[in-house]
């Protein structure tokens, strides 16, 4: 059986070449038997030879970039796969099946996730909130509100008629409809009446800049309008820096960061629309799952057995020792990822983990490196519900649909935000460690590239998902499941970054709340208290900046040091925040790297703040904020 793909990705059963960048590549792949996955991989004689090279030669070398896939690599991926085939992985283990959502049921489903219930059910609870809510919206992110609160309405509408459904149209009646355009279509001309100002930017490494600061979808429309058609020639990309600092995953409350999971879909799918892509998301039917163990168990499950012995536990104690021991034995083995461990040893010293590991009496010094590595993928492919969530499996599978690198980062960006924590901690932990493991290429042979199509089929190749596509499909998606795999470790430090604007949502999120608290009668007495907490809060600030000529105070209830002052300047950086503060504490066991100045209060909950943050920007993006230290160590556990 001879494959070839196009540029376009497309799969056909001919005597053509496959095409990656600028190899053209033929590979005769004969399956066996789609069970056992065996693969012949040959380069076909018809591909010929590379120009400038002999017939005897070896036509292509193994790519050294890192920006594109070369033949070898996918042989390694297809390698991959047969080794995953023929290890039979969980004979017994039911899949997960995965069914896509019906027309109106997605709506309906996205709708009650981005906190937008009443918007087809006035009964849900959070009235108020989904006003205040939209009311932050940009005219993309309103126009995606708008095609599925239509789409939910003309499914029910159309149900309506065979079966009858009651009160359907109850649902949208007018003053439901009215309140969808008072407060969605407005924003369309208030924001598009600034948005073009602030997509303004120049210079050849503002091309290469992730833009925080402006929506990515109303990005993305800016450059499909054509009024910035201009392709980065570097793609090294960066994330622009602001004076009011970065924020990072795990930086926010929970009250804060559920206001950015809801902003953050509205703007994934909002991003997809503008660029006329149509993902459709799956879920999980109930299946049957072991309810202990390490392998074939879900997160959460594991999790739990976890925190019952080392509590606060965020990535699973078997997936962490399996790391640390690949790394104690050093990571200059070659091929330390890529060559397997012996198939019947893996899964005697499987089944052994499963008896002796929480015991603490396995035999660690004893476990081979490929061995080790082989157990780490097999526990990754084994997990009852795939890593990247069957909800949003499809959507990480599109973002190479997107027509530029800098929107496929910004997709990937808002899709690890949309990851439950489990399995955002996870991945992340797992980017982290693939990482370490190309710093050390030049001994162990494994690029970016390598572990990128090494790592593709076991992430993406998740029960029930596999079964459901055909041979054809899964050669198609072998370049792309590695490219993805490759972004996400390259760019990892980018893709844990909660944007600004975003955050700047969030922020007007809280003032609306607070501004329909003000006119609420039922919390008068709690008004009181709160106008009573203010006058304290100004006459502090004023003091701080007036009466004090210019100072802020800053608290630090977990230490003997418990407050202070700190002159504001211009160039006031939280670090010398931080480093005036250890200059008074007088307590030794207070280190540097447990510390973090927290903007509190005005309009956002909690947030630590990034070492480089510019207190004076931040004043007057917050001006009713209050400065606190913490120890980060003890802000985790809590």
């Amino acid at each position: 059986l001879l494959l070839s793909s196009n540029s376009k990705g497309t799969i056909s059963c001919c005597k053509q070449q496959w095409r990656f960048g600028v190899f053209h590549i033929c590979l005769c792949l004969c399956p066996r038997s789609r069970k056992t996955g065996q693969y012949n991989v040959q380069r076909c004689k018809a591909a010929g030879a590379a120009p400038g090279s002999s017939s005897g030669k070896t036509p292509y070398q193994r790519c050294s970039s890192q920006d594109s896939l070369d033949e070898q690599a996918m042989v390694d991926y297809f390698k991959e796969v047969e080794i995953i085939q023929r290890s039979g992985d969980a004979e017994t283990q039911e899949e997960v099946q995965l069914k896509v959502a019906d027309e109106g049921e997605q709506e309906e489903a996205w709708l009650m996730e981005a906190g937008l219930a009443t918007l087809f059910d006035e009964s849900a609870s959070d009235g108020e909130d989904s006003i205040a809510l939209l009311s932050t919206l940009t005219r993309t992110q309103a126009a995606a509100v708008e095609r599925r609160v239509e789409t939910l309405k003309q499914t029910l509408r159309k149900r309506n008629k065979p079966y009858s459904v009651p009160d359907v149209r109850e649902i949208f009646k007018p003053a439901s409809q009215s309140k969808v355009r008072a407060h969605i279509r407005p924003r369309i001309s208030a924001v598009s009446s600034c948005v073009n100002e602030d997509m303004q930017v120049g210079g050849a490494d503002a091309e290469t800049d992730i833009n925080l600061e402006v929506s990515f979808s109303e990005q993305a429309l800016t450059y499909k309008e054509g009024l910035k058609v201009t392709q980065p020639q570097n793609e090294d990309f960066r994330v622009s820096q602001d004076k009011t600092g970065q924020t990072r995953v795990g930086d926010l409350s929970a009250e804060d960061m559920k206001k950015v999971r809801r902003l953050v879909l509205i703007e994934m799918s909002a991003l997809f629309d503008t660029c006329g892509i149509e993902v459709k998301a799956h879920k999980a039917l109930k299946v049957k799952v072991r309810e202990s163990g390490l392998f074939g168990v879900s997160l959460s499950t594991l999790l739990e057995q976890d925190q019952r012995r080392i509590p606060g536990t965020k990535v699973p104690l078997i997936l962490q020792h399996l790391m640390s021991h690949i790394e104690e034995q050093g990571l200059d083995t070659e091929g330390v990822l890529r060559i397997p461990g012996a198939a019947t040893r893996v899964k005697a010293v499987c089944h052994e983990l499963e008896h002796k590991f929480y015991e603490g009496v396995f035999p660690w010094q004893s476990l081979k490196q490929h061995d080790a590595a082989s157990l780490l993928k097999l526990f990754i492919r084994e997990l009852p519900y795939p890593l990247l969530t069957v909800e949003y499996f499809s959507a990480f599978i599109s973002v190479l649909k997107l027509p530029t690198k800098k929107q496929q980062l910004q997709a990937l960006n808002l899709l690890v935000l949309l990851l439950p924590e489990p399995n955002r901690d996870t991945l992340k932990a797992l980017l982290e460690f693939f990482q370490r493991v190309t710093d050390h290429k030049d001994r162990n042979k494994m690029t970016l590239n390598n572990v990128a199509v090494v790592m593709a089929p076991n992430i993406f190749m998740c029960k029930g998902f596999r079964s459901k596509i055909s041979e054809q499909q899964e050669f198609a998606m072998a370049t792309g499941t590695a490219n993805i795999v490759r972004l996400l470790v390259r760019y990892q430090n980018l893709l844990w970054t909660i944007p600004k604007f975003v955050l700047n949502q969030v922020r007007k999120h809280n003032m609306e709340n607070q501004r329909k608290m003000h006119r609420d009668r039922a919390v008068k007495k709690l008004l009181k208290k709160m106008a009573y907490d203010r006058e304290r809060a100004s006459d502090k600030q004023e003091k701080n900046t007036e009466a004090e000529g210019g100072f802020i105070r800053v608290q630090a209830p977990q230490f003997s040091k418990v407050s202070m002052a700190v002159q504001l300047t211009e160039d006031l950086k939280a670090s010398d925040v931080l480093t005036h503060f250890l200059s008074q504490e007088r307590s030794p066991s207070v280190k540097r790297e447990d510390l973090c100045l927290y903007e509190m209060g005005g309009n956002i909950k909690e947030r630590c703040l990034d070492e480089e943050t510019y207190i004076t920007a931040l004043l007057e993006l917050n001006p009713s904020a209050e400065w606190v230290i913490k120890s980060v160590q003890s802000q985790k556990s809590s």
